[in-house]
């Protein structure tokens, strides 16, 4: 699939930018495998954003993601979309493309951007909303070792194909918690992407299918 037919695609299901500006009640969580574990809502979520960056190579479409810092307080060495807590004022779109641009350099100039996938809340009480762009390369990254480990490009096709996603589990807790993993074989190096991250891939990738069928 060509990147402009993707684009074309993507505008038919995705939500418009400006409905980035205002916070709307999440539709996907980390609770959807996990209904017993929701808690009462007795807060506002805090809001944040990440940036899917879908890489239009010549040798096929690849989405830029990240491994987080060994150094960090929180969720240390896991994959990651660019992205992080809005800052007051910020829209969803201002705070994905600053924090794309804090984390691993990214010129905002150079994202093309197509809309907003589904909000999705986080185990940690957060509401995160998926920003979607289009780069073309070349792609000049300057990484922040505060912030990230590594960046690296998982190809488009494998991570819209609906068998490599798999429900995998861990005990937290007390409790047996299920998420998406989808494990990807990065010429050696196991790529293990899941949580909040693979649940949002996912949410996209059914977006996809259930409007014009298979995304690949």
């Amino acid at each position: 699939m060509s990147i402009d037919d993707l684009v074309l695609r993507l505008s038919a299901v995705l939500d418009p930018l400006e409905a980035g500006e205002a916070p709307t009640p999440p539709r996907r969580s980390d609770f959807d495998l996990n209904p017993e574990m929701r808690p009462a809502r007795s807060h506002e979520l805090k809001q944040a954003a990440v940036l899917i960056p879908i890489i239009a190579r010549e040798t096929g479409l690849t989405v830029l993601l990240t491994r987080r810092a060994d150094t960090l307080n929180s969720h240390t060495g896991q994959v990651a979309f660019p992205g992080g807590r809005l800052d007051p004022g910020e829209g969803a779109v201002q705070a994905a493309l600053r924090e794309a641009g804090e984390e691993v350099g990214l010129d905002p100039g150079r994202v093309s951007l197509v809309g907003l996938s589904d909000r999705y809340e986080t185990g940690s009480r957060f509401c995160v909303t998926p920003v979607v762009g289009v780069i073309r390369p070349p792609l000049d990254l300057t990484l922040n070792p505060d912030e990230v480990a590594e960046a690296f490009e998982t190809p488009w096709d494998f991570l819209m194909d609906a068998a490599n996603h798999r429900r995998d589990s861990m005990v937290w807790n007390g409790a047996e918690r299920w998420y998406w993993a989808m494990p990807w074989d990065d010429a050696g190096t196991e790529r293990y992407i899941w949580g909040a991250t693979a649940g949002m891939i996912r949410s996209l990738q059914q977006k996809l299918a259930t409007a014009v069928g298979p995304a690949t």
